[in-house]
């Protein structure tokens, strides 16, 4: 079995940085678009909600089953620094659930939950070997239920990047006090 502390350092700084990144957003201008086919902050929350909950699903979908074989070949994928590059720019497969759209502190919330949740499940199977159970993933190829969860932390270190992006182009809003 592989050791889970790496994997949940990981998911624990993925979270931190984009949670700094996420401030650089006024909640004014949370629903704001940099440019009219680009993603609000808002939208990027929701994207990111959405995946996490759809690999938990998964991943309890799969392992209530016996694991079945992966030829050796099949096991191979690209490897998780191309999903932290943005150097590759793919729409996402899953369709934005625009009921997630909310205020910036109750989004952040449910991301919060939805990253609960996934410790919480890692840690109900930490005396399983996720490595025994996996499935496809729309562009990676083949992940084990370690590399998925690997996976979750470098999809929000990605889309970090694009919070910061996100930040840095929005006009400049003065507040008053």
């Amino acid at each position: 079995m592989r050791p889970l502390n790496p994997i949940l350092e990981k998911l624990r700084c993925a979270q931190t940085a984009f949670f700094r990144a996420a401030d650089s957003v006024s909640a004014a201008q949370w629903n704001a678009k940099p440019q009219a086919d680009e993603w609000s902050a808002a939208e990027l929350v929701a994207h990111l909600v959405m995946v996490e909950r759809a690999i938990i699903g998964s991943a309890d979908r799969v392992m209530q089953k016996m694991p079945k074989p992966v030829p050796f070949l099949k096991r191979f994928h690209f490897p998780m620094w191309l999903v932290e590059t943005r150097i590759i720019r793919r729409k996402s497969p899953i369709p934005l659930d625009r009921g997630l759209l909310n205020a910036k502190e109750k989004m952040l919330g449910e991301l919060r939950a939805a990253r609960e949740r996934t410790l919480a499940f890692l840690e109900e199977t930490s005396k399983r070997d996720l490595s025994a159970y996996c499935w496809p993933h729309p562009f990676l190829g083949m992940l084990n239920g370690y590399e998925w969860f690997e996976m979750v932390a470098s999809h929000e270190i990605r889309h970090t990047r694009q919070m910061r992006e996100i930040a840095a182009r929005l006009p400049k809003v003065v507040e008053s006090a």
